[in-house]
């Protein structure tokens, strides 16, 4: 299924299996969304946390 991308508008593939919270990029801006609700054909994105490396400080 495509889901446009909050972005940039570009289409966005989703996985017809795909599960919540996990990670898809738009091919056109390369922005990464994780998928946080899926209901029937409708996915909702937000924009994926990008945890920073933590070098035991």
């Amino acid at each position: 299924m495509k889901v446009k991308c909050p972005e940039c508008d570009g289409d966005i593939n989703v996985p017809d299996d795909a599960v919540l919270g996990e990670i898809v990029s738009c091919p056109d801006c390369g922005q990464e969304f994780e998928i946080h609700k899926i209901q029937g054909s409708h996915v909702e994105l937000k924009p994926a946390e990008v945890e920073g490396e933590d070098w035991g400080e």
